[in-house]
C-alpha cells in the first residue's frame, strides 16, 4: 500500500504563502494552498490603482497560473474560518481539511483602533476592491464638484485626506496630489484648483518612523513641495463622511478619508486559542512555530517575533524570508531533523513620494531623490509576477512619465 505524502496546508496566497509553496517544490509533500481570492495581489502598488495609475489586472496574477508547472500544489478557493489544532483539521468555507503541517500566511487587515465611525465612512487600502472604490470615489467627487456652485461645499469635496504617515500613507498622498494637480486639472479646466487640498495626517511627530531622521525630513519637505499639507500630532477621533474631528478639537470638512494609519493581523488569528501579541499577531518561537503546536508555522503579518525588543515589521521582505525558513523547517521535521532559528536580514527600505522622488535606506547608505526613485521603480517592477504584468506596468509608468497623464480614469461598477 502506497503511503500518502504529508499534507502541508498554506493559508494565504500573498508574498509569504507563495514563497513557502515554491520552496517546497522538490519536497515529497502535498501542498494545499488556500485563499479567498484566486489571485496573488502585489499590494505595494495598490495605491497606484486607487489613484488611476494602474489597472487591477496589472498587479494581480492568477494563483493557478503561478503553479501550473508545480504538480505538488493544489489550490482551493475558500475562506479559512477556524481550525481544530489538536485534531490537525482546518475548517474551510468549502469543508474540513486534515493536514500534517499548517502555515498561516494570512497577512494583515486595516486596523481602525476601535473608531467605528472611521471604519464605516473611511476608505481602507488592503485589496483590489478597496483601490477601485477609492478611484471611483475620487473621480465621482470631481464630477460633482464641477457642478457644485456653493464654494464651501465644493472646497469640502476637493479636500482629500490621508491618515497615516507610514509608506502607504506617504505614497498615497504623493500620488493623490499629482493626480489632482498634474492630471485632473487638465480634465476640469473650469474648476478652481487652488481650492483643492491634499492633507496627510500623522498622529505622531514623524513620517516613515522606521527611516533615519534625514530621510524623514526629506520626505516631509518633498511632500510639502508637492502641495501636500502635512500635519503632525493629528490623531483622528471621529469621521462622519463629511467632517473629520481630531483629538485636539480641530475639524476638517472633507468627503474623502483614506485610512492608512493602522494594520493588524487578519481576523483568523483571533479564533485559534493561541497567545497573541500586538496587533493581534500570534506569538511564535524563534523557529516560527506556535508554542505547543510544532506542526503550525506562522509567518508574515500574522507572526509576532521580537527582534531587539520590538516585533519585526509587517512588511513583505519579512514574510518572504520567514517563508524560506518555515519551508526549510518543514523539510527538517519530515526528515527527523531539528528546526533552525529564523534570522531576519534587513535588506533596506524604500518609499516613493511621487514623480522623481523617493527615499532609500540600504544598510548604511541613505539617499533620496531621482536615484532612489529609479531604484524604487526597478525593485517593484522586478518583484511583480508574470511578464505581462511587468510589461503593462512599465508601459503605464512610461506613458505617465512622458505625458503627465493617467489612462485608467474610469468610473466603473464596484
Amino acid at each position: 500500500m502506497t503511503e500518502h505524502p504529508p499534507v502541508v496546508a498554506i493559508i494565504g496566497a500573498g508574498f509569504g504563502g507563495l514563497r513557502v509553496a515554491r520552496a517546497l517544490r522538490d519536497t515529497a509533500v502535498k501542498i494545499v494552498l488556500i485563499d479567498r481570492h484566486n489571485y496573488h495581489l502585489f499590494q505595494p502598488l495598490l495605491y497606484q490603482v486607487a489613484t488611476a495609475g494602474l489597472s487591477p489586472m496589472d498587479i494581480a496574477y492568477p494563483v493557478r497560473a503561478i503553479f501550473h508547472n508545480q504538480p505538488n500544489v493544489e489550490f482551493r478557493l475558500a475562506e479559512a474560518t477556524g481550525a481544530d489544532l489538536a485534531a490537525k483539521t482546518l475548517r474551510l468555507s468549502t469543508g474540513d481539511l486534515p493536514y500534517d503541517y499548517l502555515v498561516l500566511a494570512v497577512g494583515g487587515m486595516t486596523h481602525y483602533f476601535g473608531l467605528d465611525s472611521v471604519a464605516k465612512h473611511a476608505f481602507g487600502l488592503k485589496d483590489v476592491d478597496d483601490a477601485v472604490a477609492i478611484r471611483n470615489h475620487l473621480l465621482k467627487i470631481f464630477e460633482l464638484a464641477a457642478q457644485e456652485s456653493d464654494t464651501e461645499k465644493r472646497r469640502a469635496m476637493l479636500t482629500f485626506v490621508v491618515a497615516g504617515g507610514g509608506p502607504t500613507g506617504v505614497e498615497s498622498a504623493g500620488a493623490l496630489s499629482e493626480l489632482v494637480r498634474m492630471v485632473l486639472a487638465k480634465d476640469y479646466a473650469r474648476l478652481h484648483f487652488n481650492e483643492a487640498r491634499v492633507v496627510l495626517l500623522e498622529a505622531t511627530d514623524r513620517l516613515l518612523a522606521n527611516f533615519p531622521e534625514s530621510l524623514r525630513k526629506a520626505t516631509t519637505e518633498t511632500l510639502r513641495h508637492k502641495h501636500v499639507e502635512v500635519r503632525f500630532g493629528a490623531a483622528v477621533s471621529d469621521y462622519d463622511g463629511h467632517r473629520i474631528l481630531l483629538k485636539n478639537g480641530d475639524a476638517l470638512p472633507t468627503h474623502t478619508l483614506i485610512w492608512a494609519a493602522g494594520i493588524r493581523a487578519a481576523s483568523l488569528t483571533c479564533g485559534l486559542g493561541l497567545r497573541q501579541g500586538r496587533q493581534g499577531r500570534i506569538v511564535v518561537t524563534p523557529t516560527l512555530q506556535a508554542p505547543d503546536h510544532p506542526e503550525l508555522f506562522v509567518i508574515g503579518d500574522a507572526a509576532c517575533l521580537d527582534a531587539g525588543g520590538e516585533p519585526l515589521p509587517m512588511v513583505a521582505p519579512v514574510a518572504m524570508q520567514q517563508a524560506e525558513t518555515a519551508a526549510g523547517n518543514i523539510r527538517r521535521m519530515i526528515n527527523g531533523q531539528p528546526c533552525v532559528t529564523f534570522i531576519y536580514k534587513d535588506s533596506g527600505s524604500l518609499a516613493t513620494i511621487g514623480r522623481h522622488q523617493a527615499v532609500a535606506q540600504l544598510g548604511k547608505l541613505r539617499f533620496s531623490g531621482f536615484v532612489a526613485w529609479v531604484l524604487w521603480l526597478t525593485v517593484h517592477l522586478l518583484q511583480l509576477i508574470g511578464f505581462r504584468n511587468k510589461l503593462m506596468v512599465m508601459i503605464n509608468w512610461t506613458w505617465e512619465y512622458w505625458s503627465y497623464d493617467r489612462a485608467i480614469r474610469l468610473i466603473t461598477k464596484e
